[in-house]
């Protein structure tokens, strides 16, 4: 796919969705720009951690927590544009998360996909503060099982969208691993946010189907 043509929010295999590049938040009071968080110094260091937690079965997430920065959210289903390409979560849905339903489940063996929005015309959306968390903060997904899949990051990264590692960020984990992606880097009026934050993570903790809170 052609990755440096996309107008989407998330680019590289399975990128892009809505055509729309939404942009930063302005603050009302003077129209000073405001850009979200970005990532300091918590790159991969060469070695991603394996899980050894046994991986769940199959079920779709419900919802997704982020206890580090009080983040409640509903997660829909997203799948795939008529170019093959990843859709967007709807952009007016400023607390809603989308999950790849192609890919593994949150708690499966592979690599759990979620996506959303930084910001819209209204301001902060879901992953706003995604660039703001550090290694070893924890996200909680809720299943429709009953379950909840507990992942520790890693690594957040940010990558300009022309030079996208989609091999490192969709390539399928043998264990149980989780990538969030949302816009962010360098912003310019006519392009938007010119690349994405990733938060990598690897599955720590499962509470069994049935017995989530």
């Amino acid at each position: 796919m052609a990755v440096q043509q996309s107008r989407s929010p998330w680019p590289g295999t399975l990128a892009a969705g809505t055509a729309l590049v939404l942009g930063a938040w302005l603050l009302h009071d003077g129209g000073s720009l405001v850009l979200p968080p970005a990532p300091s110094g918590q790159a991969l260091s060469g070695f991603a951690p394996v899980s050894v937690v046994p991986p769940l079965g199959p079920s779709a997430p419900t919802r997704i927590r982020i206890p580090a920065v009080r983040l409640d959210a509903p997660v829909t289903e997203l799948g795939l544009d008529p170019d093959g390409h990843l859709q967007a979560p709807p952009a007016a849905d400023r607390n809603l998360a989308g999950w790849y339903r192609g890919g593994a489940s949150p708690g499966q063996r592979g690599t759990a996909i979620l996506a959303g929005h930084v910001d819209n015309k209204s301001g902060p959306a879901v992953f706003y503060h995604l660039g703001a968390l550090r290694r070893g903060d924890r996200i909680e997904i809720a299943r429709a099982d009953g379950a909840t899949a507990v992942y520790q990051l890693y690594a957040i990264e940010v990558h300009d969208r022309k030079d996208f590692p989609d091999d490192r960020v969709y390539r399928q984990a043998a264990d149980a691993q989780l990538r969030v992606i949302t816009c962010g880097g360098a912003y310019s009026e006519e392009q938007g946010y010119e690349g994405n934050v990733v938060a990598y993570g690897f599955l720590a903790d499962t509470t069994p189907p049935g017995k989530a809170a």
